[in-house]
């Protein structure tokens, strides 16, 4: 049996394509199914369904054998015992450091102010600081990491920018680019090895799906 761990939305969405094409078929849809784990058309193959930020948890210690996360995701986790094969090129976005409009950040940064930045990815925001020699306090977020700096809980960002629609109806701006971030196959190095005959097709297949695209 191989398990696919998947997160809903989006990723779930943009990842179907690519598991059709390696003749994987979902039987249920997450969105509607309360199912976490989910059968497809082959007896051998199963989905379940995890929250994105804990796919690479589930493919390291062997709950999954392979899944689908973010780069955003890879980089907090610290990608342990996962192979990463394959750049989906699905689910694109940037990682960016955002400010309220009228907020100087180029001089904050040039004067080594300390910035107090909120942000879920902490791992990512502590290295892009200290790549720059800016000293920051590092408020973790769950949610709405927009409201921060309005109500005066950090001078700046660090999130996932798609359109910028919600920055912008914020008042807040995007002012530095850290990373472009896309989705990854991941797999287990066990699993690889174990399984091979079963998971090396199916990376095949992704892999020429990804270069028709």
């Amino acid at each position: 049996m191989i398990t696919i761990a998947l997160s809903k939305g989006r990723i779930f969405e943009e990842t179907l394509p690519l598991l059709e094409a390696a003749g994987i078929q979902a039987l249920e849809d997450p969105e509607s199914s309360r199912k976490l784990i989910l059968a497809t058309n082959r007896a051998d193959v199963r989905l379940i369904i995890v929250r994105a930020s804990d796919v690479p948890t589930y493919v390291q210690y062997g709950a999954a054998d392979m899944g689908v996360a973010g780069k955003d995701v890879l980089d907090e986790h610290g990608g342990a015992g996962l192979y990463q094969p394959l750049d989906l090129n699905i689910a694109k976005c940037r990682m960016m450091v955002a400010v309220p409009n009228g907020f100087d950040y180029a001089s904050a940064v040039k004067q080594g102010a300390r910035l107090r930045i909120a942000t879920k990815y902490v791992q990512t925001a502590r290295e892009h600081f200290a790549e720059k020699g800016v000293h920051v306090d590092l408020i973790k977020l769950y949610g709405s990491m927009e409201l921060a700096p309005l109500v005066g809980l950090a001078d700046a960002i660090v999130d996932l920018v798609s359109s910028g629609g919600t920055l912008k109806a914020n008042n807040l701006q995007a002012v530095e680019h850290i990373a472009d971030i896309s989705s990854r196959l991941v797999v287990s190095q066990a699993a690889l090895k174990l399984k091979h005959a079963t998971i090396q097709p199916m990376l095949d297949a992704f892999a020429q799906a990804i270069r028709q695209e």
